[in-house]
């Protein structure tokens, strides 16, 4: 009966009737029920997170043979979220989870063979594991009408808009709805998947859909222009089936690197021209993907711990969006289920895999950590090779301006104050949002060595300047930005008078 609640209820209230019977179930020993409570338990499903007592259903259920126990204790292993942090005790509950038949062991198993993490690289066992996921995700999409998750990355939105708990009611609908139409492209994709597909409360609307996904794609959003090509793909009253259409779109959000643009061209190809998919793609369109939204939402709302531990189960899985999304929340020091002392070095890692993968933001981060020392030992060297890692291969403006400060000021690094300038302007031509700290930072650079050429002939003038670090501390030279500031203040006002 719960099932069949949670399954045709879309109101949060009736949803909650079917958790209250599965909490009967649960406590007459029904192994299912048992499962539904341990996940809303850890996921915090309405408002009823409880690691502790999670860990004590799912230890029960391990014992007798529950495959999603296995994999949920090898995650919290894993995370050392409420048990210890071990990574070989992980191992060994995803070996049996996923003999068990749980495809996210799969999945986690085939990411950490194919990236070396508490296992040798080995490409071909990470084959054979994504392959069992990617036949099941294919048998699945051809029996069944599949939309791709968007996954929205918390570094390009760290605002939290509200704090209330409930996820879609009315007013927040409502609220949503208002920032939609104010030009919150996020919001815009995340209201048009809802409605295509009828989740959280809404109906489905394939009217609303469109039009909240065409609204989107004219501001520049790749997931807006996929979903829109999904809709021309599969056709339907808003969006008449239309293959140079559902090509169009496809092609727009491809070219932007859009992964789900990418599987549409993917689809098209496949049944056109018969070119084959890849696995490890198929496998991240599973049903898990879902979490994406309800860890986006519970972020919105404020309920930080629910968002990370669904962020951290992608992440572990070897989503890309969730290792940042999951390190940026760590590093927020919101999360209240990790100690404190934990967090930095848990995020580094995450930022490491999320780096590894392409992520340029996040290879400015583990460079930034080096640097200042968080989670790790403070290492100007190691910081150096990141941000010229992310520089080089990625052209990220922080990274050349992080490379020129650090030229400049020589650490981790021989000094160099030409190859700095030369950096200052190349991160000002990479980015307009690097004009204004490029200006101060070379008008600093410039006037110190202006200063430091007049006072070079003067033996005690010299003498002097070489122990500013001893007299004004190590951060003089914000000192000598406050100074430039000021005269340019002073002079602007002179100048208006």
């Amino acid at each position: 009966m719960g099932i069949k609640i949670l399954q045709q209820s879309k109101s949060r209230k009736q949803k909650a009737e079917a958790y209250k019977l599965f909490a009967k179930a649960s406590d007459m020993g029904n192994l299912k029920a048992m499962e539904k409570m341990a996940d809303a338990l850890l996921f915090g499903n309405f408002g009823m997170q409880n690691i502790t007592a999670a860990i004590q259903l799912y230890e029960s259920l391990a014992k007798e043979g529950s495959y999603k126990a296995q994999n949920a204790l090898g995650f919290l292993s894993s995370c050392g979220i409420g048990m210890e942090y071990n990574q070989a005790k992980a191992l060994i509950y995803y070996t049996f989870g996923s003999a068990g038949g749980s495809m996210i062991s799969q999945m986690i198993l085939g990411y950490r063979y194919l990236s070396g993490i508490s296992v040798l690289q080995n490409c071909e066992v990470a084959l054979s594991h994504y392959k069992k996921v990617a036949d099941y995700i294919a048998d699945k999409l051809e029996k069944s009408e599949s939309v791709p998750v968007e996954k929205v990355r918390l570094t390009e939105r760290p605002e939290n808009l509200s704090s209330n708990n409930e996820i879609l009611d009315w007013d927040i609908y409502q609220y949503y709805k208002f920032l939609a139409e104010r030009g919150d492209v996020q919001i815009q994709v995340s209201l048009g998947q809802l409605h295509l597909i009828g989740r959280k409360g809404l109906d489905q609307d394939y009217y609303k859909a469109l039009y909240y996904f065409l609204k989107a794609a004219k501001a520049g959003s790749a997931n807006a222009m996929a979903f829109t090509g999904k809709m021309y793909l599969e056709g339907n009253v808003a969006a008449p089936q239309n293959n140079a259409t559902a090509f169009k779109y496809f092609s727009m959000a491809a070219n932007k690197g859009n992964a789900i643009g990418l599987h549409g061209l993917g689809l098209l190809y496949f049944y056109g021209k018969g070119v084959p998919v890849l696995y490890k793609g198929v496998c991240e369109l599973g049903h898990w993907a879902e979490k994406f939204l309800t860890a986006y939402f519970a972020y919105k709302n404020g309920d930080i711990d629910s968002s990370l531990v669904q962020y951290a189960l992608l992440a572990e899985m070897g989503y890309e969006v969730a290792q940042s999304n999951s390190a940026f929340i760590l590093e927020s020091k919101k999360a209240k289920i990790l100690e404190k002392e934990k967090m930095y070095p848990m995020a580094l890692l995450l930022w490491n895999r999320a780096a590894i993968q392409g992520n340029a933001f996040a290879r400015v981060k583990i460079g930034d950590y080096h640097y200042y020392g968080y989670g790790t030992k403070k290492d100007y060297q190691t910081a150096v090779t990141h941000y010229s890692i992310a520089a080089n291969k990625y052209h990220s403006a922080q990274a050349m301006f992080n490379l020129a400060y650090m030229y400049e000021h020589g650490l981790g690094i021989a000094k160099d104050v030409r190859l700095a300038r030369r950096l200052y302007y190349m991160a000002a031509q990479t980015s307009p949002d690097a004009h204004i700290p490029v200006f101060f930072a070379l008008m600093k650079l410039e006037t110190v060595h202006l200063f430091r050429d007049i006072l070079f002939s003067n033996f005690t003038m010299r003498w002097k300047w070489m122990k500013l670090d001893n007299t004004l501390g190590p951060h003089w030279d914000l000192f000598v930005i406050g100074l430039i500031v000021a005269m340019l203040i002073f002079l602007l006002r002179n100048r208006y008078l």
